[in-house]
């Protein structure tokens, strides 16, 4: 997995569940910015990666689990 499979699987994610990233974000309790695409990069052009609490905190509050997170996962060429 990669960068940005990780950010398209929440995007797409979101998309399955009927909501945006941001509503996601904040169905989970995180911060409606969280899954901001400004906050993928760091100012200095470094990945930043959704932590593994932010993701158990999403699948929580859509009663998924990882093995469902997972089939959004798809392979960059």
């Amino acid at each position: 997995m990669n960068h940005s499979e990780i950010w398209g699987a929440i995007e797409a994610f979101a998309t399955a569940h009927k909501m945006s990233c941001s509503g996601l974000a904040k169905v989970g309790g995180l911060d409606p910015t969280a899954f901001n695409r400004s906050k993928r990069w760091s100012k200095y052009g470094q990945e930043r990666w959704p932590s593994v609490q932010s993701i158990a905190k999403i699948l929580a509050a859509t009663g998924e689990d990882f093995h469902e997170f997972a089939k959004y996962v798809k392979k960059s060429d």
